[in-house]
């Protein structure tokens, strides 16, 4: 089924995204936020949303696919987006949902989960367990670095692809690594033409150095903190399937853990076997939610 674009005003800036009406006979079937990873967009969710038989709203984070860029100047900081997916979620009417986010969505999931308890029924992680940490002796350093980086940023130019499938080429060698398709899917929503071809369209000041970033013993608070079920899906060529986030899954209680084949984007690569989990945890948890609602 063919996604409907969204647009929301949040904080003076437009937040887009992508809706997939789903596919259930239930006209009360919970909805689901997606949360896109670092320099994804909205279409990262496309392949996952032709097998997850629910309501599905992807959101393009501020100065990701078509939302817009922060104001010229402006320093962010990773909770800025916990504040536009609660804007995003009131505007729709949204008291409570099921929350996915994949990579630095999922860190932004378990940001959100926590603080916002009540509005979050379940959650799911794709590749990632809360949110990057900075070592509390490297805070300064790290700042340091922020500054000498947003410093150089205006010199600095993105790259131009003469043709598409030559920006697709690029970003199959990305970050985590990407086969043909998936890149096609996120070239498709993330590029825009200028002269001499083709760039992208991603705010440049998504990839210097964050100014701050939280300690361990700050994102061990948060991810103990969430009250919701949750299942983490694990790549086991992904990120997850290295251990990087091993030391992590002492802080979740009783949640599921399953570990699948494939890459950091295995919701994208492999998105039936991903989906198959997700719809067997969320009708586990259908259950569990309606019984305690019967309380």
């Amino acid at each position: 089924m063919d996604a409907i674009e969204r647009k929301f005003s949040v904080y003076g800036q437009t937040i887009s995204a992508l809706q997939w009406p789903g596919e259930v006979d239930r006209n009360d079937a919970e909805p689901i936020l997606a949360l896109h990873g670092w320099l994804d967009n909205a279409a990262s969710f496309a392949p996952l949303s032709r097998f997850i038989q629910r309501p599905l709203l992807a959101m393009d984070f501020s100065g990701h696919g078509h939302s817009d860029h922060r104001p010229c100047g402006v320093v962010t900081h990773l909770v800025d987006h916990v504040r536009d997916v609660l804007a995003v979620v009131d505007q729709l009417g949204w008291t409570r949902f099921t929350l996915m986010g994949h990579s630095m969505g999922a860190g932004i999931a378990c940001l959100f989960a926590a603080a916002c308890p009540e509005r979050v029924s379940r959650v799911v992680l794709i590749e990632g367990l809360g949110p990057p940490s900075t070592d509390g002796k490297d805070v300064a350093s790290n700042l340091r670095k922020a500054l000498d980086d947003s410093a150089s940023l205006a010199g600095k130019r993105k790259p131009v692809y003469a043709h598409v499938e030559d920006a697709i080429e690029a970003r199959t060698k990305g970050f985590g690594g990407l086969n043909h398709k998936a890149s096609a899917l996120l070239s498709d929503r993330g590029l825009m033409p200028v002269e001499g071809g083709w760039t992208w369209r991603a705010d440049s000041r998504l990839r210097l150095t964050s100014f701050l970033r939280l300690t361990e013993e700050q994102v061990e608070g948060f991810v103990r903190a969430i009250k919701a079920p949750v299942c983490l899906i694990i790549g086991e060529q992904g990120m997850g399937g290295n251990g990087m986030f091993d030391h992590r899954l002492g802080w979740l209680s009783g949640a599921t853990i399953i570990r699948l084949p494939g890459r950091h984007h295995l919701h994208m690569e492999e998105p039936q076997s991903v989906a198959a989990s997700i719809n067997t945890f969320l009708c586990e948890t259908d259950d569990l939610l309606s019984r305690a609602g019967d309380d």
